[in-house]
């Protein structure tokens, strides 16, 4: 089995800064609108959302404490007194639509009276706890009903716009050039805790807001724990490093895994690489609108099967990224989803053997009309010093 591997893209630091002045407004005008769509099969009259992510999706509103109350009128966001400049101002550049209503004392109130006289308020179950859905209940709305929700907001959020995707796309870009910097320093033996601060420095220097998920670097045995953690470890010529790390920019985040190589690897090595890189390769090419998530898991895990290494790949092939690292649509053997054009999600097959290590390559890519198109370019040559390959290499968008 032979596999074409890409060559690196140059580093883009430069350009980044531009890019990042030039990304869209984000504008959440109708987002509320195409909710109160889904409210009849959800036998709701209103919706209290307190998902800080999808409250920022509804409204623009960034804050860490916040309640909005979707109702067929109107779009209420209720936060206290040290967002009143900033919840006025960001409902309004994001053209949400919002009313903010703002105290310290007294949200109880300003969340009853936005639900209004609705017989039936949805609550989001993925996301309020137990004791405020009990204090709700008797408390808050003693003289309604309370529905369960699952995943209302979330299912609006999978398909993304021109100025999401804009910001996944030059967090990955990021993310490009913080790992093409930094590839030749993997032969200066530095540790893995070392190696996982330089990669998230380096983004931020970059012009990421910080990394998207705790960097992942994990050499020689440590790779075969799918989410190791770094470690004091050396890493060491013979070893086969797990880079599993992402950018985030303006809320959207970024998820990319490349395994290199320091030196002359094993022959046990040599053939996981191939295989898992053949295996990510043939689940990009089944990415397609229509297409079921569950069988991209099927097609990458065909390839490991049929190496022997059925057992050794012990995770999903992939999932959904946006302004939640981990969101729909899942890409794995349990997924009822299918893919529908605008879904960005990650395709991240892995072979982990103890003893030998682990291998785990991804890319995430957005769903197209006629495939996919990636938003990671990094190369997959595993050399630290990969060979240049100009006919290759991704031009900045």
């Amino acid at each position: 089995m032979s596999v074409r591997l890409p060559a690196p893209i140059p580093d883009i630091g430069a350009d980044i800064a531009a890019r990042l002045a030039q990304l869209e407004p984000l504008v959440a005008g109708g987002r509320a609108a195409r909710l109160r769509e889904s409210f009849d099969a959800a036998a709701i009259d209103a919706l209290v959302v307190t998902s800080l992510t999808n409250i920022r999706y509804l409204t623009g509103f960034t804050g860490s404490a916040g309640v909005v109350v979707v109702t067929a009128e109107e779009l209420v966001l209720v936060t206290d007194g040290r967002y009143r400049e900033q919840a006025a101002d960001q409902a309004a550049r994001s053209a949400s639509g919002a009313r903010v209503e703002i105290s310290s004392t007294a949200q109880r109130e300003l969340i009853v009276a936005a639900v209004g006289n609705t017989a039936r308020v949805g609550l989001e179950a993925d996301h309020i706890t137990w004791s405020t859905q009990r204090r709700y209940a008797a408390e808050w709305f003693a003289d309604r009903s309370l529905v369960p929700t699952t995943g209302l907001v979330e299912a609006l959020r999978r398909t993304k716009e021109p100025g999401e995707l804009q910001r996944i796309e030059l967090a990955a870009a990021i993310a490009d050039s913080a790992l093409a910097r930094l590839r030749p320093r993997l032969l200066e033996g530095p540790t893995e805790v070392e190696f996982a601060r330089e990669l998230d420095s380096t983004m931020r220097e970059l012009g990421a807001t910080r990394p998207s998920f705790e960097t992942i670097v994990a050499s020689g045995p440590n790779g075969a724990r799918p989410h190791a953690r770094p470690s004091t470890r050396v890493i060491e010529p013979g070893d086969l490093v797990v880079l599993d790390f992402g950018a985030v920019v303006d809320g959207y985040c970024s998820d990319m895994t490349r395994t290199l190589a320091v030196g002359e690897v094993s022959d046990t090595a040599r053939r996981m690489l191939e295989v898992v890189t053949a295996a990510q390769a043939a689940g990009v090419a089944a990415v397609r609108p229509g297409v079921a998530a569950r069988q991209v898991d099927a097609v990458c895990r065909s390839v490991i099967d049929e190496a022997g290494w059925a057992d050794a790949f012990s995770h999903g092939t992939g999932h959904g990224v946006g302004l939640d690292i981990h969101e729909a649509p899942g890409v794995g053997s349990t997924s009822d989803a299918t893919l529908v054009v605008g879904d960005v999600v990650t395709v991240e097959p892995g072979v982990y053997l103890p003893g030998h290590g682990g291998v785990r390559v991804e890319d995430t890519v957005v769903v197209t009309t006629d495939g996919c198109r990636p938003l990671t370019h990094s190369t997959k040559d595993p050399a630290p010093h990969p060979t240049p390959d100009p006919a290759l290499r991704r031009q900045p968008s």
